[in-house]
Parts: structure tokens; sequence; C-alpha cells
């Protein structure tokens, strides 16, 4: 039989048909490969749990780096400072020695400001007004440190919130429907995983942020104490 044959015996719309079918299966195919998800879709499907989550992790990182670059600017190399001091002193010149401690404009600078106001009273009320301004400037460096200590906390808690939604929104999903299928139960399951990993993440992050500022602020507290005791004892020098 030949080709001609076969294409009468069939009928030319069938074969129409063939022809429209085999034209078609690039879009099929097209259809079967699954959507590619983005970050932004991923977190869209996170549900609202996810809204102050976002809002937890910006309030974090604006917390994070302005602390961050405010402690580094705390903790510059300061080693000269006291030199200048130190000689400034010994040559009884206490206005060029305020100047010096102006111009630098660091937590250390204004502690030993407050102590060169009070050279000529007793050491005792030296140390007690250095002590006073040291305290004030931890407290400034120091502030919203706390917050991030917070955030890591909630941040999980939010998380767990989002898994109970999710949870929620899968039997809601099933008792509406006498079947169980996995289209019934996949949205559920995206703002349960969602919400939790997203959690979880923020904490840590929170976490790590607010061990190392407080690292940080330690590191600023031990120079405090040491070049309060050093300018303490230079003011002693002359009496020993």
């Amino acid at each position: 039989m030949t080709l001609l044959q076969i294409t009468e015996t069939i009928g030319a719309d069938t074969v129409k048909q063939v022809v429209q079918a085999v034209q078609a299966l690039p879009e099929v195919a097209k259809a079967v490969v699954p959507e590619q998800l983005n970050l932004l879709s991923l977190i869209l499907k996170g549900g609202w749990v996810m809204y102050p989550i976002a809002a937890l992790s910006i309030m974090g990182f604006y917390i994070f780096f302005e602390r961050y670059f405010t402690l580094r600017k705390a903790n510059k190399d300061e080693s000269n400072l006291l030199f200048q001091v130190r000689e400034f002193i010994k040559q009884g010149d206490l206005s060029t020695a305020l100047t010096v401690c102006k111009q630098s404009n660091t937590p250390i600078s204004r502690m030993l400001q407050k102590g060169l106001l009070r050279i000529g009273k007793p050491i005792k009320e030296i140390e007690g007004a250095i002590e006073n301004v040291g305290k004030l400037e931890v407290a400034k460096l120091e502030r919203n440190i706390s917050i991030l200590g917070i955030i890591a906390g909630i941040a999980p808690m939010l998380g767990f919130v989002g898994t109970i939604s999710g949870v929620i929104k899968i039997f809601y999903n099933i008792s509406l429907s006498d079947n169980i299928s996995i289209g019934l139960i996949a949205g559920g399951l995206y703002e349960k995983m969602i919400t939790s990993a997203a959690g979880l993440i923020i904490g840590i992050l929170a976490y790590i942020g607010h061990h190392i500022l407080n690292l940080m602020v330690d590191k600023i507290i031990l120079k405090l104490e040491t070049e309060s005791i050093d300018f303490i004892d230079l003011l002693e020098e002359p009496s020993k």
C-alpha cells in the first residue's frame, strides 16, 4: 500500500489532527516544566507571619550595622592621646590637654577631659568623676544592643506561629474537601516550612550580631578602665 493510499484510508481530517498534535508538543512540554521559584515568591508563600519577621530582620540589620560602626569609631587607637596629655600636664598646660581631648571626641577622651577638669581636687573625687563618665559612655555604647537579643528570641517564636498557622490551613483545606491530595496541603506546607526557616535564620543572625557587639563593648570597657588607671597614676606621680 502506497503512502497516498494510507493517507486516503486514514482520512484528511485525521492527518490534520495528528499534525496539530505534533505542533503542540513544545507547548505541552513547557506546561509540564515546573515553575521556577525565586526568593520573593518563596517569601510571599510564607503568609502573613513573614511581615513581622521581615520587620524584625530590617530592624536587626539596622541596629547591628549602626552599633558596629559606632563601636569601631569608639575603639580607634588612642595610644598617643594619653602620651600627649601626660606631656601637657607635666608642662602645666592643662588648657592644651583639654583641647586635645575635645578634638579626639571619643569615650576615652571625654573621660580624660572630666579628669582634667577635676585636677586640684582629691584623687578620690577625680576617680569618682572619671568612673561616672565611664558608666555614661558604656551606657551609650550598649544602647539598642539588647534589642538584638530580643529579636533573637522573638523571630524563631514567630516562625513557630507560622508553623501552627500552616497546619491550621492544611486541616481547614482538608475539611472543605472529601479527598486528601498534595494540592490541598501544599499551601499549608509552604507556609509552615518557609516561616520556620525564616524565623530561625533571623534569630540566629540576631544572636550572632548581639554577641559580636557585646564583645566589642567589653573590649572598649577594658580600654576605658586601663586608661583611667593610667591617668590616676599620672596624677599621683608628683606625690610619689
